[in-house]
């Protein structure tokens, strides 16, 4: 046990916020903890972390846990180098090994027959130990494996106090990953991350050896990582098995169930109230009357489940079709100051097509979405009736001093109030938010407005940039189901995989300096990138005779089979070179306590300059594997 909560209430300023919350996390278990705007989830973290207490009820923290936390836009500031500050989460290890070289070097000089001689070799026996427990030759290799990942390959000089805010968060994860503490707990950790960051995120923590607690909108990370959802909704946490996707079809069935046997107690309820009030005046059934009546009065009642709040909804219409080629994009060039973001970039939408733009942070998607939606540039050409409506993801279109109400109704002033009020609604703007300042809105709710705006304007033609950014995972979900249904031309930027997966038909993938365009769903699209990437494993594979390739395989090219025996042979290969490696170790190891060697500082320095060939073989090893697996 981790953490344990046991009936946990809090609130502020009086009101209830949280009520008898109860869990218990658990040694390496992955959880992720989900709810609305505004449920409690940074307030339930808070709480785990101790900025908070509890108004009542326990939660108890195991002894001694160490708990990393990264927050929403938790970076840090710095005047350190990226490499530098990932080399202090490994100080204890750094002073280990220059204590050992420090003794390797005073071995050298006394007298192999001496105490001295003795007691330096018994210290340099106990260091080796610590060092092999601790895993502390690897720790350079631990630092660029996460930096690599993480997309900081090229920053390991860069100063940390320089970079962006979400470089900052990024890094502060890359720090909370080396530190492997007890418990991760991650609040949005895949924002800023693009689809390549995401994937190997995504891998790297189903490795972890500790427990995880996300916070997440991500339902793709959540699908892939947890197997615990904690609700909160209503004040109140519910804990369902499974990942996100299992989370929806069990809450469905869980209020199925709920109101079910809420409705079955009614209708007992009302029959036996029925009996009572017809027969407790009547002498011969006064008895069985007052008996239902005690029974009715002893009865526990089941409380009616509070069904999940109303989502917003929206709805895309237009008036007139476009023609068949909505847009056309002819050797367009796009820079951002001195860097070339596309070079000769060419590719073409018709009318119906739903299609997302991917590619790595800084491959220029949002400047070419500013770009097609200023429409200036004579490479982008739209067809004849095409009507486009923007959704930015800064929300750039809405005034701050405006109301709620004001910056709607303004754009349409020919509306009744009510028809405006009506569509706010619909977006989740309560009556309350109508006389709000844009400027005192949450991210979600701007959202929300900026959505009930863009979906005003009636477009035929879709430009989105990032549209699921700050919403929570209902709004998303109906965000998704009313683009779905809309039969007219769709554009789209997003991070949000599952959402892709939702709409794409076709994607724009940005990469090096071109767009290139592919026609098929998400699915067939991460297929085909996995594909290049194994053809390309196969072309850097060491060449074997190709006749140990298995017969079935007769429908694939002979220079395709050649290449897979070549993988397979090269990966038995290594496998074998480690394993024999890993045994010379453990056999120099254990020669290093005996007296033999101990006492034979050519032979200990032989050992110990063989053990860092080995170390050094392994480390080159186990990259190749993992590029050939």
């Amino acid at each position: 046990m981790l953490i344990q909560a046991n009936n946990v209430c809090f609130g502020f300023q009086g009101g209830s916020l949280l009520e008898n919350v109860t869990f218990t996390l658990s040694e390496n278990e992955r959880v992720g903890l989900i709810g609305g705007n505004g449920e409690g989830k940074t307030t339930l973290i808070r709480l785990m972390l101790g900025e908070l207490e509890t108004e009542s009820g326990t939660l108890v923290q195991k002894n001694g846990i160490r708990i990393g936390y990264l927050a929403q836009n938790g970076g840090y500031d710095s005047d350190n180098t990226v490499y530098g500050e990932m080399r202090e989460v490994f100080a204890e290890d750094i002073r280990l090994l220059d204590q050992l070289s420090e003794v390797e070097n005073a071995i050298a000089l006394v007298d192999a027959n001496s105490a001295e001689y003795r007691a330096l070799c018994s210290k340099y026996e106990n260091l080796n130990k610590r060092i092999a427990a601790r895993d502390s030759y690897h720790f350079d290799v631990k630092i660029r494996t996460v930096l690599g990942g993480m997309g900081f390959e090229n920053a390991y000089e860069q100063i940390i106090s320089t970079m962006s805010g979400g470089e900052k968060t990024r890094l502060k994860l890359c720090r909370l990953l080396l530190e492997e503490p007890e418990l991760l707990i991650l609040d949005e950790p895949t924002n800023h991350l693009d689809m390549k960051t995401l994937f190997w995120l995504e891998e790297y923590l189903s490795s972890f050896k500790g427990a995880i607690l996300t916070v997440s909108h991500d339902r793709y990370f959540l699908d892939k990582l947890v197997t615990q959802i904690y609700e909160l909704e209503n004040k109140k946490l519910s804990v369902f098995k499974g990942n996100y996707t299992k989370y929806k079809q069990l809450k469905a069935e869980r209020v199925a169930y709920l109101l079910k046997e809420y409705e079955k107690q009614r209708e007992e309820r009302a029959h036996m109230q029925d009996y009572v009030d017809r027969n407790l005046v009547r002498a011969s059934t006064t008895k069985m009357a007052q008996s239902r009546r005690k029974a009715l009065e002893k009865m526990e009642l089941i409380e009616k489940p509070s069904l999940p709040p109303t989502p917003p909804r929206f709805s895309f219409t237009y008036a007139e079709k476009p023609y068949e080629n909505v847009l056309e994009v002819n050797g367009l060039q796009l820079k951002a100051g001195e860097k070339i973001l596309l070079s000769d970039a060419s590719f073409s939408i018709r009318r119906g097509e739903k299609c997302a733009i991917v590619g790595d942070n800084g491959t220029g998607k949002s400047t070419l979405v500013k770009l097609l939606v200023e429409n200036k540039n004579p490479a982008v050409r739209f067809g004849r009736f095409v009507k486009v409506a923007c959704y930015d993801q800064e929300n750039a279109n809405l005034f701050p001093n405006n109301t709620v109400l004001e910056e709607l109704w303004g754009r349409h002033v020919t509306w009744e109030q009510t028809k405006v009020r009506g569509i706010l609604a619909q977006a989740g703007l309560p009556a309350e938010d109508m006389d709000k300042k844009v400027r005192m809105l949450s991210g979600g709710e701007r959202a929300k407005l900026a959505l009930a705006v863009f979906e005003c304007e009636n477009g035929n033609v879709l430009i989105l940039d990032e549209p699921t950014n700050h919403l929570d995972l209902a709004a998303r979900e109906s965000l998704e189901n009313a683009l779905q249904t809309f039969d007219g031309t769709l554009l789209f930027v997003s991070h949000d995989r599952y959402f892709i997966k939702a709409l794409a038909g076709k994607i724009i993938e940005l990469e090096n300096g071109n767009a290139y365009a592919f026609t098929g769903s998400y699915e067939e699209y991460t297929a085909y990138k996995n594909e290049q990437k194994q053809n390309v494993a196969r072309i850097h594979a060491p060449v074997v005779s190709p006749s140990t390739e298995p017969k079935n395989n007769y429908h694939r090219s002979k220079e395709d089979r050649a290449a897979d025996a070549r993988k397979r042979t090269r990966i038995k290969k290594i496998e074998d070179e480690i394993a024999a490696l890993e045994r010379e170790e453990t056999d120099i190891n254990a020669a290093l306590s005996t007296p033999e060697v101990t006492s034979n500082f050519a032979l200990l320095q032989e050992k110990c300059n063989r053990l860092e060939k080995i170390k050094t073989l392994l480390d080159t090893l186990y990259e190749e594997y993992e590029t050939l697996i």
